[in-house]
């Protein structure tokens, strides 16, 4: 805490419950965070991933706020968590404890959602778990701001076998004038100071002032503004941040509520989980100190949107929508293809055509393609080619836990193919053709035979130089 200024303790001494010490604030954040990983139930379970691991010497520790969510240690962590296999293959996500908390909040208050908004999505923690819980039915947006971030949000819902999201590129305080009242559910995870993650970064703090807190947190005022117009009726809206002070936290949410009135009701979460109570604040919201949980500093609320409020319309410019339906013999060869080189068999969802590209959108996407711009719908299964397709390694990932034919590959084989390399394997039965691979049930990827190996076909972009089995 030394490289920290005083103007910043001193605004959290004014604002640090009674019941808590300044002097322990600074040892907890003097101190390593807990890994921290949640295992991702679109690929595995908790019990069998537990299970797998539990022999490699890795000990779990319940989280209390999310199912899916452990305190890690290992007895050999000389492998980073990255690099492992079973991360690799999507089998889990590392992500703070106290990161798990809003799709936590949203998912003990509500239903899955047909229709959910996640105003600012990567690199995918959340989005991730939002997923998982939606069991990739409905239609998640996935909105980021930030190009660079894009093709690391998208990677990062490709390896957890995410297919029931859409990606958009925006602003988010487009979302209220754009589609108003239109989701059923929506976080905002909203940008934020980061006060709450000195222990991951100490450098964090390194540009803050009290003036760059406000002017955060008007930008957060006109997010929540903008995610409540586009939130319907009797819906559900997070709001979470990773800081601690009270304008980017308390007070976005009582601006919205002197906005909106009545139409905003806050939901008390003390009795959320056990010991939610030690973080509630008076409004019922969850402010997560570090020596409260041994986490992150973390800020969570959740409100319900009780009635209807006036929304401007302001419909965008969209130009021509490059996708028309995928014709039957389109759809017929396909699924010939896939079920006869992989197995397969196509989930529902609405299978269109651009050029010879061949993509499947999340159902219930067809109402948002005349409403806003998305810049990724759904997964691109493969392309015509002269001889049947060429099918996405996205395709084969999301689908080919399922598949009838595979190729399955021991713990050295599997680190091999990772690392973008070919594998020799005896074929006397003189196999051709592209084939999936799969490890311990996962799917890994694609290659194709080549004499006596297979030719590693993973995309250059996803080839990795450490991979390790535990």
């Amino acid at each position: 805490m030394a490289n920290i200024k005083q103007e910043f303790l001193n605004s959290i001494s004014e604002i640090l419950p009674s019941h808590l010490s300044l002097e322990e604030f600074v040892h907890y954040n003097s101190q390593p965070l807990r890994p921290s990983i949640r295992i991702n139930t679109l690929r595995t379970d908790c019990d069998s991933f537990i299970e797998r691991m539990t022999p490699k010497g890795w000990h779990f520790e319940a989280i209390p706020w999310c199912p899916q969510g452990y305190w890690l240690t290992r007895d050999d962590d000389s492998v980073q968590l990255g690099n492992t296999l079973e991360h690799l293959a999507g089998l889990f996500y590392i992500q703070e404890a106290s990161s798990m908390m809003p799709p936590f909040v949203m998912a003990s208050l509500t239903e899955a959602p047909n229709t959910l908004l996640d105003m600012a999505a990567a690199p995918g923690s959340k989005t991730t778990q939002l997923a998982a819980w939606m069991g990739n039915h409905g239609l998640l947006m996935a909105n980021e701001y930030s190009s660079s971030r894009l093709k690391g949000l998208h990677a990062n819902l490709c390896r957890m076998g995410v297919a029931n999201t859409v990606l958009t590129h925006f602003d988010a305080q487009v979302f209220g004038h754009t589609l108003p009242e239109t989701f059923d559910a929506i976080l905002l995870d909203a940008p934020c100071s980061g006060e709450g993650t000195l222990r991951k970064d100490p450098d964090a703090l390194s540009n803050w002032s009290l003036e760059s807190v406000e002017s955060i947190a008007q930008t957060q005022r006109g997010l929540i503004e903008s995610g409540f117009h586009a939130l319907k009726p009797g819906g559900l809206m997070v709001y979470s941040t990773c800081t601690l002070n009270r304008q980017e936290n308390q007070e976005v949410c009582l601006h919205l509520k002197s906005q909106f009135g009545d139409a905003v009701e806050f939901i008390d979460l003390s009795s959320l989980f056990t010991d939610a109570d030690k973080a509630v604040t008076p409004e019922g919201f969850l402010h997560i100190w570090p020596q409260i949980y041994d986490s992150e500093g973390f800020f969570v609320a959740a409100l319900r949107k009780t009635a209807s409020v006036d929304s401007e319309h302001r419909p965008p410019r969209l130009g021509r929508f490059p996708f028309t339906p995928a014709s039957r013999k389109q759809q017929d060869a396909l699924r010939d293809h896939l079920m006869a080189t992989f197995g397969l068999t196509l989930p529902g969802g609405e299978l269109m055509a651009r050029d010879k590209e061949l993509w499947l959108f999340p159902q219930g996407c067809d109402r948002f393609i005349p409403a806003i711009r998305m810049q990724r719908l759904g997964v691109k299964l493969g392309e015509e080619a002269k001889h049947g397709f060429k099918v996405s390694h996205e395709t084969l990932v999301l689908l080919g836990a399922d598949a009838d034919k595979a190729v399955d590959l021991d713990d050295d084989e599997a680190v091999t193919y990772l690392m973008g390399r070919d594998l020799p394997r005896d074929n006397s039965a003189k196999a051709k053709g592209e084939v999936l691979l799969r490890w311990q049930g996962v799917p890994l990827g694609m290659a194709k035979w080549v004499g006596n190996k297979l030719k590693n076909s993973l995309p250059r972009e996803l080839v990795r130089d450490n991979v390790a089995k535990v």
